[in-house]
């Protein structure tokens, strides 16, 4: 039986702006089951015990974060935090491979998708996905925002990604750092990305986009996942990957906004994308029902999971990678919002694995020093996730998110704290992270813990506690929370060698105070003195 891929609803914009002449061979907004149709033939895919599409993404099983640059560009220059973060490239070097990518693409089959960022229609996105992958489709259909068909057909992309997953550069040719290039033109609206089938290349492409976009327009652009209460009061979860912002978010007792990116408004928070992008390792039904039931849907898409003999996907396999992931529609989450909004945030949640086992489980900030937490993003890797990681270090990551950041962190710090207290918002830090000792001799945080402190925080059982300061840090600890022993809440009494804890926080905040100095020149005397107290 011929399957007839011609009729989906298309846009009447073509695809001539890009360079592309002879678009015969592409497909358009292409549904779910015609991707799947697709990526399984072109041999991108194969299938799980329950019809979910798994793909291996080869060489790169997560971003390439020194093969990004942004086109260095009179109309952007004085914006950018110029930096090994947002690194420039001219625009003779974007065009050469502007062209090769074309001609590369031009005649072969290309699947297009017309898609939204931004779940609020005062600042949404209009972008465009091309790739010769059937599987970016998907991905993108997962992740970003669905219109209509009717709204397809007078869909004009604001910006689109030009991906050739199958191309490689010549760096001594091309000027690139390798084979791989993920190029951003805001003056062409063009993300050009080339010799990488990762996907998230594609998601946070659009996200640094909205990141550049939104502070122009007073929204807060946010690396953070958002959740709601049956009494419409909304937290917002900073935090780098391994922090739990994904996990902790997933409450079924709670609406789930997003996962993963928002901008807050004068109107309140939305969702920049329409999915979410989980990590699975050592993803079990008992701990992360929510997010475990969707792996077992088709439609989703798993990256890089090792399948056993029957095609069970095994979780706790991380041979191919750490960062193995899930894509699926925020919908497959059964408490997802249908619209992508809600309200101010009543509380900001920052969350840290600290692996040095010092900071609290919980502790309450101040304004100013949550423009400090907020500014360092700070986490910390443990042995074996990395290559060369024998022992916990630290990282620090402005805004909890500094690679999809193109402006200069104290401009995200300020539109923050502007909205913290503009809409009266409490701030948490919150350790998700080692306690009784640093990883190695202490244990992780238990989760019971963690979902109890914060829904205390979070119905504002919390508002009115007895606290203690936490001398190195200025860090306010509550005296107690139900439910949890109280001796956890204070990290020092947990270690059994005080002295050991006492240097460890020393050798913490003296990393802390060695990394702001990079951003002292642009912070206030008030910023600089909520640091911690050596």
């Amino acid at each position: 039986m011929k399957i007839d891929y011609k009729n989906q609803p298309k846009s009447n914009v073509g695809l001539d702006y890009l360079g592309l002449k002879n678009t015969e061979n592409a497909l358009w907004n292409l549904n779910p089951s015609q991707l799947y149709e697709q990526a399984l033939k072109n041999g991108e895919a194969k299938l799980t015990d329950k019809m979910v599409l798994l793909v291996q993404t080869g060489k790169y099983t997560g971003r390439s974060p020194k093969d990004k640059f942004l086109v260095e560009q009179p109309s952007i220059n004085d914006d950018i935090d110029w930096g090994p973060i947002n690194q420039p490239i001219s625009e003779g070097v974007f065009e050469n491979l502007h062209k090769k990518v074309v001609d590369y693409l031009d005649g072969e089959k290309l699947y297009v998708k017309d898609l939204y960022a931004g779940a609020d229609p005062n600042y949404r996105l209009n972008v465009r996905i091309v790739s010769e992958a059937a599987y970016h489709g998907l991905f993108s259909h997962n992740m970003f925002i669905n219109p209509t068909d009717d709204e397809l057909k007078t869909h004009k992309p604001q910006f689109t990604v030009l991906a050739a997953p199958n191309f490689e550069a010549d760096p001594e040719v091309d000027g690139t750092r390798s084979k791989t290039f993920i190029l951003c033109n805001f003056e062409k609206k063009i993300i050009l990305i080339g010799g990488t089938l990762y996907s998230g290349e594609v998601k946070k492409g659009i996200f640094a986009v909205m990141n550049y976009l939104l502070p122009k327009k007073n929204v807060m652009a946010m690396h953070c996942s958002a959740n709601m209460d049956k009494d419409g009061k909304t937290a917002v979860f900073f935090g780098l990957s391994g922090t739990g912002k994904t996990t902790l978010s997933a409450d079924a007792s709670k609406t789930l906004i997003g996962d993963d990116e928002h901008g807050w408004s004068d109107d309140g928070i939305f969702n920049v994308e329409g999915g979410c992008y989980a990590k699975t390792i050592n993803l079990s039904r008992e701990n992360e029902p929510e997010i475990f039931q969707t792996t077992q849907m088709p439609g989703t898409i798993l990256e890089n999971v090792v399948l056993d003999k029957n095609r069970v996907p095994d979780f706790s396999d991380d041979s191919l990678t750490q960062n193995t992931r899930c894509a699926y529609p925020i919908n497959y989450i059964p408490n997802a919002s249908e619209t992508g909004r809600g309200g101010h945030p009543k509380n900001v949640i920052f969350l840290t694995a600290d692996a040095f086992g010092v900071l609290p489980p919980i502790s309450k900030l101040t304004p100013e020093q949550a423009m400090y937490h907020f500014i360092s993003g700070y986490t910390a890797k443990v042995a074996g996730t990395e290559r060369g990681v024998t022992e916990p270090q630290a990282t620090f990551s402005a805004c909890f998110g500094a690679p999809f950041m193109p402006l200069h962190p104290t401009v995200y710090a300020e539109l923050l704290a502007d909205k913290i207290r503009k809409h009266n918002s409490n701030v948490w830090l919150v350790n998700t992270g080692w306690t009784g000792g640093m990883y190695g001799v202490g244990n992780r945080m238990k989760l019971s813990h963690t979902r109890k402190m914060l829904n205390e925080a979070l119905e504002g059982n919390l508002d009115d506690v007895e606290f203690i300061t936490e001398p190195v840090f200025g860090l306010q600890m509550p005296k107690s929370v139900p439910g949890v022993p109280d001796t956890v809440l204070q990290p020092k009494q947990t270690w059994s060698d005080k002295d050991a804890y006492d240097k460890k926080a020393a050798e913490l905040a003296n990393m802390f105070k060695e990394n702001f100095k990079k951003f002292s020149d642009q912070a206030s005397e008030e910023l600089l003195a909520a640091g911690p107290n050596i």
